[in-house]
């Protein structure tokens, strides 16, 4: 079927702006990825169009379907998948207008349909009330009245909703707006044909007055009542984006840059890469960048989700939409626009709340193949009605088969999880927990091994120079760093930074290298001053065919046993010396470890660290174990090993030598002080890169995964109570018979249900 609704919106929308850089798309993502460059409503379920939101290019407004991402527009409109209303994506000012206005103009047809409504619903049921209204108008000219007044709210205030159902009609994808365009558009029409050739109707359907029981209230009831639904829905649905509304409101329209000496208030799409940007107390940092004068201490809990501010310096890293609480300073502008963290946040939000989690597949098929049963089911309950119920058996037939079409909706169904999916990844975001795709929230919950990195994940990633020894007279400790410190400088690497650094605090400057040669897993080669030079670990060392001097073997395994990573230093043909570094412990990872062993994860540490530094760490941490000298295809093998003994993996890692392995994993986490490759290969990310948020990606993904678990049992209960009941069940026993119009008002409180639930995640 899905194939079909994907032919069908092509062919049936030839006028809709395709694209895959596209900006809108349904929230029901019924065409996958696809994203459409105009708003309007989705062409497989008709629901609005929703827009993505991003922290730039806040010029051109585009809409999308809150359930069908894939359905992109330039203008609002609905979905032509669903008939949801479309969302902006970018939620700039004048998007809250356009807001605004959608939800005015949505009120002002619910209060005309409204006004309309209520006159006819009382000439069609005063008599049931014990008023006669026949001692002033007769029954034909009652039904004329009830014509006109009705009228109004089915070409005026809810045409969009059989234009809807027939667009599901057309493009082979039924939904909810084709059972209640069936319904109501029956009621109304029979209810016209009452009117004009009452002859034509048998004496079951007349009055004593041989006119035909007409249906104009039930119409327009529940057409009034589905716009109802649809306002509270407009309404709920604006506070799942208040989480990305919120970071978009860390964004400060203006900034105070210094140029050619003078001050200049710009605004923030006028910042230039390396501007330099003076920072007040109290004021938000427009964007990413590099103190170059002065401190101050940064609240940064609206990224990291940490509360304690940071203090900040020369040669410190800031974030934009971080706030200065207390100090001024200058900071260079290293990232604009686009690039900045909080930019990739937004983004990334985005993304994932367009993404399907695997769960919402079984309610995707469960709609598919629900409409076109339900249909049945009216007919079914329409031709039992007609042949074995009481006298007027065809009036109870009629309103049976309408009760079951309206009550039958399946648009709770479709709600259930992307709504919880939107909210509970920008509740993340607000965390300092980024999720890139909606699998790994359900993935998560599901995770029984933690698979994790040693340096940058478990430790700080800013290693300290320890000690640098020579093992021959050939070679002073100072020329051998001074080599070493010209090699590591080309290299990105933690501990390379350590070696540089502890080379400038001693005053050696680097020297040019020619022939550099990364060798991953073992070390780094090049030539300096016609001297070949290589830094690396034992299988550096094998690779050269040379050994370590016996007598200088127990001095490196106690400064391995110490937790120091000990790197083998050759010039020419020799081991000319040895440096050891340290790597400090993160102060969060202890109690993260400890946190996630208590909730019956084992930890395992895979580290291309050698052994001894390795069992340091492990011990010191009291993890399930641990693996060392790896290359990133042994840890990308170790992930697939543990997965193949039934595991459900998770990886955590910071480096490039982490991405196979946090691509394979079931749950790829990266941290979000390491490198793009890691993070690209990651589906999550921790912004502050530290185990804890670990810790907090789990309960988000339980309570997410609860969430949806809430939202689909109440639509599918709702659904399987509700259409026997609508059916006629209960009549044989009780004497009860579900109103049409009672139908339509538990059908839009049903979708209510499932938003305000979802907004529970808050």
């Amino acid at each position: 079927m899905e194939h079909n609704h994907k032919q069908g919106a092509e062919q049936s929308n030839p006028d809709k702006s395709l694209s895959s850089n596209g900006q809108y798309y349904c929230p029901m993502l019924c065409e996958g990825d696809k994203k459409y460059n105009k708003p309007g409503d989705c062409p497989v379920c008709g629901m609005d169009l929703v827009k993505e939101q991003k922290a730039s290019d806040k010029i051109a407004t585009e809409y999308t379907c809150p359930m069908h991402p894939e359905i992109i527009r330039d203008e609002p409109g609905s979905c032509p998948i669903c008939g949801m209303d479309l969302e902006p994506v970018d939620v700039t000012k004048e998007d809250q207008e356009d807001e605004k206005e959608a939800l005015k103009k949505l009120s002002r047809k619910f209060w005309i349909a409204t006004i309309f409504t209520i006159p006819v619903l009382f000439l069609s049921m005063a008599q049931y009330v014990g008023i006669d209204i026949s001692l002033f108008i007769d029954e034909k000219t009652n039904g004329w009245i009830q014509f006109i007044l009705s009228t109004p709210v089915v070409f005026y205030s809810c045409w969009e909703f059989f234009k809807r159902g027939y667009r599901s009609i057309i493009n082979k994808a039924p939904n909810m707006w084709t059972l209640i365009s069936i319904g109501t558009g029956a009621a109304y029409i029979f209810s016209i044909i009452g009117l004009l050739f009452p002859e034509l109707f048998p004496a079951q359907f007349k009055t004593d007055e041989g006119t035909v029981h007409l249906y104009f209230e039930v119409a327009t009831v529940i057409l009034t009542l589905v716009l109802l639904g649809q306002l509270m829905e407009l309404r709920a649905r604006g506070q799942t984006n208040s989480a990305i509304r919120e970071l978009l409101n860390l964004v400060p329209p203006e900034a105070t840059v210094i140029r050619d000496g003078q001050e200049q208030v710009i605004p923030l799409e006028e910042v230039l890469m390396e501007d330099i940007i003076k920072i007040k107390p109290g004021e938000k940092i427009p964007v990413d960048g590099e103190i170059t004068s002065g401190k101050s201490s940064i609240d940064e809990s609206m990224i990291t989700g940490e509360p304690m501010p940071v203090e900040k310096a020369e040669g410190d890293f800031v974030i934009g939409g971080t706030i200065n609480e207390t100090g001024t300073f200058k900071m260079k502008a290293l990232k604009v626009g686009s690039d900045t963290l909080l930019s990739q946040i937004i983004d990334m939000v985005n993304k994932a709340s367009r993404t399907k989690a695997p769960i919402q597949n079984m309610a995707d098929k469960v709609s598919g193949y629900f409409v076109p049963i339900v249909i049945v089911i009216a007919i079914i309950s329409f031709t039992i009605w007609a042949v074995w119920g009481p006298e007027p058996s065809l009036v109870y037939a009629f309103t049976s088969a309408v009760t079951v079409l309206i009550i039958a909706c399946p648009c709770a169904l479709g709600l259930a999880t992307p709504m919880s999916i939107m909210v509970g990844t920008g509740k993340g975001a607000k965390q300092g927990v980024l999720v890139k795709d909606a699998r790994a929230i359900e993935e998560m919950h599901k995770i029984d091994t933690l698979v994790i990195d040693k340096t940058g994940t478990i430790t700080e990633g800013k290693p300290v120079l320890q000690q640098v020894k020579s093992i021959n007279n050939t070679y002073s400790e100072d020329e051998i760093l001074a080599l070493v410190a010209s090699l590591e400088n080309n290299s990105e690497h933690p501990l390379a930074h350590a070696i540089v650094k502890g080379a400038e605090a001693k005053g050696i400057k680097p020297e040019p290298v020619d022939d550099f040669e990364s060798i991953t897993g073992k070390g780094i080669m090049g030539r300096i001053n016609n001297k070949k030079v290589a830094i690396g670990n034992v299988k550096l060392l094998e690779q050269f065919s040379l050994k370590l001097k016996p007598k200088f073997v127990d001095n490196v395994k106690k400064r391995q046993m110490e937790g120091q990573t000990v790197m083998f230093v050759i010039i020419g043909n020799e081991v000319a010396g040895f440096i050891s570094v340290a790597d400090p412990i993160k102060e969060s990872s202890a109690t993260a470890i400890r946190n996630l062993q208590d909730q019956g994860l084992e930890v395992i540490m895979l580290t291309g660290d050698n052994k001894n530094t390795a069992k340091a760490v492990a011990d010191k941490l009291g993890l399930d174990g641990f693996e060392a000298d790896l290359l990133p295809e042994n840890k990308y093998e170790k992930v697939k090993e543990l997965q193949q003994q039934g595991k459900k993996v998770a990886m955590a890692g910071d480096g490039i030598n982490d991405a196979p392995a946090l691509a394979q994993a079931d749950v790829g986490i990266a941290m979000g002080t390491g490198t793009d490759v890691a993070i690209e290969s990651a589906s999550l990310t921790l912004v502050k890169g530290e185990l804890d948020g670990i810790v907090r990606a789990r309960k988000l993904s339980t309570d997410v995964m609860r969430n949806i678990k809430q939202n689909l049992f109440f639509a599918f209960i709702y659904n399987t109570l509700g259409v026997p009941i609508a059916a006629g069940v209960l009549f044989p026993f009780f004497g009860l018979l579900l109103s049409p119009m009672l139908a339509a008002a538990a059908m839009s409180l049903s979708s209510v249900s499932v938003i305000v639930n979802s907004l529970r995640l808050r």
